[in-house]
């Protein structure tokens, strides 16, 4: 029974033990908020209502210049960005039209080459029906 005994004095001093602890940790849990509460009261006590109004305005204001800054320095790089774009189009757009021009060029060739061929056969018509006309005649 003294080995009972024993083990029913050490699962008390344990759960003895573990209630100190969760005490302990409950305790720092639940001082966190009152520790926070008068830190605030303390600080709020040191500035007036004016004063908390300037500060939020000063960083209100400096929150939205630094913003319009963000967006001034956004327009600039769309703004070479779009430059940079439009200065590629008119590069594509100029090889085309160069592109154009040659497929252009080599087609009024080609025409005018095709043109100088149908003359000469239709000259050759020609002097067959006047060859065929004077020997009707003859």
């Amino acid at each position: 029974m003294g080995k009972l005994k024993s083990y029913q004095e050490q699962l008390q001093d344990i759960v003895e033990k573990g209630i100190n602890a969760a005490e302990e940790q409950q305790k720092k849990l639940a001082s966190k908020p009152f520790d926070y509460a008068e830190k605030l009261e303390s600080e709020v006590r040191e500035y007036s209502v004016k004063t908390l109004r300037t500060r939020y305005d000063g960083y209100s204001e400096s929150l939205f210049e630094q913003l319009r800054s963000l967006n001034s320095r956004f327009n600039g790089f769309a703004a070479d960005l779009v430059a940079k774009l439009e200065k590629e189009a008119a590069e594509g757009a100029e090889a085309v039209s160069e592109a154009a021009e040659e497929v252009s060029e080599a087609a009024e060739t080609a025409k005018k080459s095709v043109e100088a061929k149908k003359p000469a056969a239709r000259k050759t018509t020609a002097k067959k029906s006047t060859a065929k006309k004077s020997t009707a005649s003859a």
